[in-house]
């Protein structure tokens, strides 16, 4: 049985496939968006998160730690990153959860129980599970074996990915999988480096084959002002969607937010998003005209 490293399950999601969905969330992305508004999905390893806002200065944490990683300081709770195991105690006694731990390893029947505990929200709906992330195809032998469980139990399956895999392995999971989100940033590759830490040749190439399989695919394209809101990137995405073979993609636009500030300052990671914005309602329209010109239906969010 195979066991993986996940940040979150998300009931009750509208968001991420049709119906009413449970979102499996996977820890570990081989990308660095500059818009990223789940920064705990980044990292590969257990992490800890920490509110000075919530913290009462109680020292529980500070008691119960083994190798002195935690003290307190005049700004709150502090940590030192070099003696700290996360071994995720300080978190289990903290009275305000003031101290979190982002990530824990699940074995895929775990993660199935989890599942078919909503299968009444779901086979009402004709909802299913998603499995997000970060990238949930870093993890194909436990992605391949939860979607080969939920496959039997007849659940809808969705998985979330940016293509940026080995070729094999996206077409493996064509195989086991119902419906694609596919993320789709930006169409030159030069500009996708600079604001995702990687070219999208293979996303691209990815893309095509996935579509030659005959798989449904939902592209997604995230959108922030003044990065890849241009008319350019726009007509071009438009024009590589249109030439994909099989059955006719569905476009969703997903407007940048900056609702993740706080999380990043959980990480102590530093926050660069403070010149990103969200792009015009006006133009998001014109986007959908411009998808509909090519025969394609866009909608914003999904």
């Amino acid at each position: 049985m195979e066991s993986g490293l996940i940040f979150d399950i998300k009931r009750y999601s509208i968001n991420d496939g049709p119906g009413i969905r449970v979102t499996v969330f996977f820890k570990g992305c081989n990308l660095n968006c500059a818009w990223c508004h789940n920064p705990e999905s980044i990292s590969h390893k257990i992490q800890k998160l920490y509110s000075v806002n919530r913290c009462i200065g109680c020292s529980t944490c500070v008691e119960i730690c083994e190798h002195d990683a935690c003290y307190l300081t005049q700004n709150g709770i502090a940590t030192d990153r070099d003696k700290c195991v996360v071994c995720g105690r300080c978190a289990e006694v903290c009275p305000t959860t003031a101290t979190e731990i982002s990530g824990r390893w699940e074995t895929s029947e775990s993660i199935l129980k989890a599942i078919l505990k909503e299968t009444v929200f779901m086979d009402s709906s004709e909802g299913g599970v998603t499995f997000s992330g970060g990238e949930p195809l870093l993890q194909h032998r436990f992605l391949f074996e939860l979607l080969d469980k939920c496959g039997k139990k007849e659940i809808h399956r969705a998985v979330d990915t940016a293509g940026l895999i080995k070729t094999e392995l996206i077409l493996k999971a064509a195989q086991k999988t119902d419906l694609f989100l596919y993320d789709l940033k930006m169409i030159d590759t030069e500009e996708h480096r600079k604001w995702t830490g990687v070219p999208n040749e293979l996303i691209l190439y990815n893309l095509k084959k996935l579509s030659e399989t005959g798989a449904e695919i939902n592209i997604r394209i995230p959108l922030v002002s003044g990065i890849n809101d241009s008319y350019k990137n726009i007509e071009e995405s438009a024009q590589l969607i249109k030439s994909l073979s099989g059955p006719k993609k569905k476009v969703n636009l997903l407007p940048y937010h900056n609702i993740a500030q706080q999380k990043y300052k959980k990480l102590d990671l530093d926050f660069n998003q403070s010149d990103l914005e969200e792009p015009a309602k006006e133009l998001l329209l014109e986007f959908i005209s411009i998808f509909g010109s090519y025969g394609l239906e866009a909608a914003v969010g999904g």
